[in-house]
Parts: C-alpha cells; sequence; structure tokens
C-alpha cells in the first residue's frame, strides 16, 4: 500500500477519532506502526488534526458567525469568546514548553498510550459513577474560573492514549458542567488548541516540509475532514442517551491490546 493511501486511512481514523473520548493522537500512532508508516516530528499527526477542528466549525458555522458579529456589542458574545480563550491558555502555554518531549519521548512510547488508556478508562467509569451535581447546563454560561479549569484537565491530553476530548469532557463533568455542555465547550475549546498546534508546527517544518509529505498530510487532511462530519451529532446524541460508559470501556479493552501488542513484540 503507497503512503498516500496510509495518509487517507489514517486522516479517516483522525477524523472518526478526534471528538471521540478515545485519543485520536494515540489512534495514529498506533496505526502508523501497524501500517509501517513513517511520520518525522509528529508532523503529520498534528497537522491533519486541523481537518477534524474545520469539520466541527462547519457544523457550528452559525455560533461561530453570531459570536464574532456580536463581540463589538454583545456582553455574551463577549463572555463566550472569553471562557473559550480563558480554557485555551493553559494547553497553549504547556504545549510549547514540553513539545520537545512530547514528540521526541511520549510519542514513541506505546507502553504510556497503553496506560493512559486503560487509566482514562477507569477514571471515566468513575466519574460517571460518582457524578457531581451538574450546575452549567449551557457551554456559554461557563463561569471563566471553571472554563480555565476545563484548560488545564485539557494539557493533560498531551500524553497520547489520554484524548483532549476525553480530559476536557471528564474535567468538564468535575466542574459541574452536565454532559452536553461539556462536549460542547470541548468542542469549543479544540477550535483554537488545533489550530495553535497546526500553526506552530507548521512553522516548525515550513523549511524541512518535501512534496511527498506535504501531498500525504494534504489528503489525511481532507479525510479527517469529512470523517469528522459523520461523527460529531451521532456522538452528542449517544451521550445524551448512554453516557461516556461505552468509550469508557473501549479505552479499557483497547489499553489492554495494546499492552499485549507491546509485550508480543507487534508495536
Amino acid at each position: 500500500m503507497s503512503s498516500v493511501l496510509h495518509a487517507a486511512l489514517l486522516g479517516v481514523v483522525q477524523g472518526l477519532t478526534e471528538f471521540l473520548p478515545i485519543s485520536s493522537t494515540a489512534h495514529l500512532l498506533v496505526g502508523q506502526r501497524l501500517l509501517g508508516y513513517v511520520d518525522p516530528g509528529s508532523a503529520f499527526t498534528e497537522m491533519i488534526q486541523l481537518g477534524s477542528i474545520l469539520a466541527v466549525m462547519w457544523l457550528y458555522r452559525t455560533r461561530i458567525v453570531e459570536v464574532a458579529r456580536g463581540l463589538p456589542s454583545s456582553p455574551d458574545a463577549r463572555r463566550f469568546a472569553l471562557i473559550v480563550v480563558a480554557g485555551f491558555l493553559p494547553a497553549m502555554v504547556v504545549g510549547a514548553l514540553a513539545a520537545d518531549y512530547v514528540e521526541g519521548v511520549l510519542h514513541q512510547n506505546p507502553q504510556v498510550i497503553a496506560a493512559a488508556f486503560v487509566i482514562g478508562g477507569i477514571v471515566m467509569l468513575l466519574v460517571e459513577r460518582f457524578r457531581v451535581r451538574s450546575i452549567v447546563s449551557e457551554a456559554g454560561r461557563i463561569p471563566v474560573a471553571r472554563a480555565i479549569g476545563v484548560g488545564i484537565f485539557q494539557t493533560m491530553a498531551l500524553i497520547p492514549g489520554v484524548s483532549r476530548s476525553g480530559a476536557t469532557i471528564v474535567g468538564g463533568l468535575l466542574l459541574g458542567l452536565d454532559r452536553r455542555a461539556a462536549v460542547e465547550f470541548s468542542f469549543f475549546l479544540a477550535m483554537p488548541t488545533m489550530v495553535g498546534a497546526f500553526v506552530y508546527k507548521l512553522v516548525d517544518i515550513r523549511h524541512s516540509l518535501v512534496p511527498g509529505q506535504a501531498l500525504e498530510i494534504a489528503v489525511g487532511f481532507v479525510m479527517a475532514f469529512f470523517a469528522a462530519l459523520v461523527v460529531v451529532k451521532p456522538f452528542l446524541n449517544s451521550v445524551g442517551r448512554s453516557g461516556f460508559a461505552p468509550y469508557a470501556w473501549y479505552r479499557i479493552v483497547a489499553g489492554l491490546a495494546i499492552a499485549g501488542g507491546v509485550a508480543a513484540g507487534r508495536l
């Protein structure tokens, strides 16, 4: 199979898993190992994530336009923009400081991914079992301090296998958001976070990006966009019906499978 087809397949994996609390980065890293796909400096892994983010921006385009138009005159629009920025800042700071360690060490260690999958799944089950009373039912009504708290949880997603959406959703639930508000705020928080990661990586590799790698990134980007379009709304509906327990059990089983693959020398 050619590297472009590998890129397309990995783009689909990225799009399907970005907004589920099961770690798209971990799925990409494991998928790359299984396919023998080489991703120098994690450029492909990080840059195609923007395709998924553009998909959710398209789905929420009406809300985004409303906020943008309302910034000069609407207190609600300015407040919503403020909580998104407040939630984004911790990941921006920690991500910039830890980028080399994350890419050079953590992304190369499947044992870390396996452990993060299992531990994250157990944490999700515990959070579902011992629910904090919900006091915020709308993403736009999150207090600034709680938004920052969710942003701090988001920094844990620098560890592959933790899941950015999983960390922010669990953080939101622990901080008193109901399920839907936690999921929607996770979506909005992903927008500046992933755009920032894309720009940071693009600046970092701008002189070393070769035509073949650029094509693979473009293919993965497009496939991630369309795959994410398919996932977002069904995910919101499934959370309302079943909560996060199915995703938690998937994480535990997947983590044990990855650990088995490492032990068998397959990963």
